[in-house]
């Protein structure tokens, strides 16, 4: 615990809207956490006051800054950024849930590794299980071609020097954006990051709970076409792009093989979103 305490402060950006459960308990995982030295920025898209009774309440535990913003995911984390002031900045969804020990894993971690700018981890549910994707069991660099299975935004931590160089996220992109594209922007930030030459570190033992849901096809749809969005806006080679194509197509022929309709519906609009 000693060397975590060397930093001076985690700010946590947290954007939410239409949940007061799940961020409660979100709120409690904060109370447990064996690393005091934090901040909790959230950024409020509700248009009512469901929140205050909230952030009255735990903000006798840890500092609690209550900012408000318009509808998009990224145009709220912007928000969110322009008011963090710690030395390691981080963007937890309003539906997770921290382990007891994960603010003082990754400060320790950042004193320990001065070479690595960034420290990404995975998602796993309730039970322990993948959740949310698929999730690289090796750890090590990220890079343009597996941070796609190794990087998302509630298990990202990045240096401020990171945040400052790469600036604001993309704000065409991401859920509530406003556009087609429902997805892709954290994995547009790490790659933003990458590019200016910042070194990112997988660790597939460091992990937040997020329930495990099956988006509608309307939604991967959306999150597929955000996909694409940021493979092209990146230049990524016709070999990888094509990757990505051919998957969902063998979901979709699996699936029908296997009499399940739904599931082939589901890869069938992945595919449409990012052909």
């Amino acid at each position: 615990m000693e060397s975590a305490q060397k930093l001076k402060k985690i700010s946590l950006i947290l954007c939410t809207i239409e949940r007061t459960t799940e961020l409660e308990r979100f709120l409690q995982s904060l109370v447990r956490q064996s690393y005091p030295n934090f901040e909790l920025i959230i950024v409020d898209q509700n248009k009512d006051e469901r929140l205050v009774p909230l952030t009255r309440r735990f903000q006798k535990h840890f500092p609690i800054l209550h900012l408000r913003s318009d509808k998009g995911l990224s145009r709220a984390r912007n928000v969110g950024l322009k008011h963090a002031s710690g030395d390691i900045i981080a963007f937890p969804d309003d539906d997770c849930l921290y382990p007891p020990n994960l603010l003082e894993r990754v400060a320790r971690w950042f004193n320990e590794h001065p070479e690595w700018h960034g420290l990404t981890g995975r998602l796993v549910d309730a039970n322990g299980l993948p959740s949310s994707g698929r999730w690289d069991n090796k750890e090590g660099a990220v890079n343009r071609y597996n941070v796609w299975r190794r990087g998302i935004s509630c298990t990202m931590f990045l240096r401020r020097e990171v945040v400052t160089a790469v600036g604001p996220f993309d704000e065409d992109l991401g859920v509530g954006a406003g556009t087609p594209w429902g997805s892709g922007e954290e994995t547009d930030y790490l790659i933003r990051a990458l590019e200016a030459g910042f070194r990112i570190f997988y660790d597939p033992n460091l992990w937040v709970v997020h329930p495990n849901k099956e988006p509608t096809p309307t939604t991967a749809y959306r999150y597929a076409l955000g996909l694409g969005r940021v493979l092209r806006k990146h230049g990524y080679p016709f070999w990888f792009v094509a990757y990505y194509w051919l998957r969902p197509l063998g979901g979709v022929l699996l699936s029908l093989s296997m009499g399940k309709v739904d599931k082939a519906r589901y890869y069938w609009a992945v595919l449409g979103g990012g052909s």
